[in-house]
């Protein structure tokens, strides 16, 4: 896989209880790629707060333990929320191909959220391996992105 971040540092990756099963899946995905990754959990199916495996995430792209993260729960909108709380995050939620693309291309996502509750898992995989795949293009994009950050 031709991957556009740095290989040599791990893929962060993190979920809920209601992405547990795609986040397992993906982990073994990634590592048969050959690619590294960092899990922050969940361990299981029990319920548990996303913020709480959201925020871990986020804080090893944001140092640049990691360069991408992933992270999945029901609708990818509370770790989306969450991951995007840091300053130097810009989480995109993917629900289609076409937006896993967008929002490296356009938007320099340094996260992924996925909605396992509402894509089939070999879509998500599908998703991740378009977003780990695609440059940002910069250009005109990169005066936007510029603007994000509040601080």
């Amino acid at each position: 896989m031709n991957v556009f971040f740095d290989s040599t540092k791990p893929i962060a990756i993190g979920s809920d209880h209601a992405g547990f099963e795609y986040k397992s899946k993906l982990i073994e995905w990634l590592t048969s790629k050959g690619l590294k990754v960092k899990d922050f959990g969940v361990d299981g199916l029990q319920s548990v707060d996303y913020p709480d495996y959201a925020h871990p995430v986020a804080k090893a792209v944001e140092s640049g333990e990691s360069t991408v993260g992933v992270l999945l729960c029901g609708s990818a909108n509370g770790v989306c929320i969450t991951a995007n709380k840091h300053q130097g995050i810009r989480a995109g939620l993917a629900f289609d191909i076409e937006v896993a693309r967008l929002i490296r291309q356009h938007n320099d996502a340094n996260i992924i959220c996925i909605p396992a509750r509402f894509v089939a898992y070999p879509y998500a995989e599908q998703m991740l391996e378009t977003y780990l795949t695609t440059a940002f293009e910069g250009g005109r994009h990169q005066n936007r992105v510029n603007k994000i950050s509040c601080s």
